[in-house]
């Protein structure tokens, strides 16, 4: 079976590498003066991004279908009962250790970096990402603490369409980590 996979995958990765765009992007890159240090850079983030896309897809291909009954993920069903100190590692181990989100702060870590931030607006440039990368996080305890009864009927809503969506979500957000690194790459070329 897994040489069955091998020989179906062959022709695309073969044609994917020897795509012209990234093979003329990585000698300019090599021989630029920060090859030794871009060269590997663009190799991982090429690496990431395909990874990432072909994650996506097998998740897409598994998701249930119309009328399938969905059990939540055996992560999600957990968390109903969670401890104080569970909920607070949790919370940094979902910030912190995913590996999407530390593809994505390391993106944005390296844009503050090239744009010089330091002292006040160092400060001010993790202050804003962090905010805002906490958005959700954020709002949805607001909207839990002030809401009320109409709150916990609206994050009811909010779990039961995750819980019947997980895959798709997990497809989008996979899909929109696949265009973040891409843009990073692409937007790297041009330095």
């Amino acid at each position: 079976m897994l040489g069955q996979a091998m020989g179906a995958l062959l022709p695309a990765a073969l044609a994917v590498a020897l795509s012209p765009f990234p093979l003329i992007a990585i000698v300019l890159i090599l021989s630029g003066a920060h090859g030794r240090r871009n060269g590997p850079l663009f190799a991982a983030g090429w690496i990431t991004g395909l990874a990432i896309v072909v994650l996506g897809v097998r998740k897409w291909w598994k998701r249930p279908r119309a009328g399938e009954r969905t059990e939540p993920p055996r992560w999600m069903a957990s968390l109903d009962g969670a401890t104080a100190g569970r909920a607070l590692l949790l919370g940094v181990l979902l910030s912190g250790a995913n590996p999407k989100n530390l593809v994505l702060t390391t993106s944005a870590t390296a844009s503050v970096v090239e744009a010089g931030a330091h002292d006040v607006g160092l400060v001010a440039a993790v202050a804003v990402y962090v905010l805002i990368a906490s958005c959700t996080v954020l709002g949805a305890v607001g909207i839990h603490l002030a809401g009320g009864e109409r709150a916990a009927s609206f994050l009811e809503g909010v779990r039961r369409f995750m819980v019947a969506n997980s895959t798709v979500i997990t497809v989008i957000v996979l899909l929109l980590l696949g265009a973040s690194v891409l843009g990073d790459g692409l937007s790297g070329l041009g330095r």
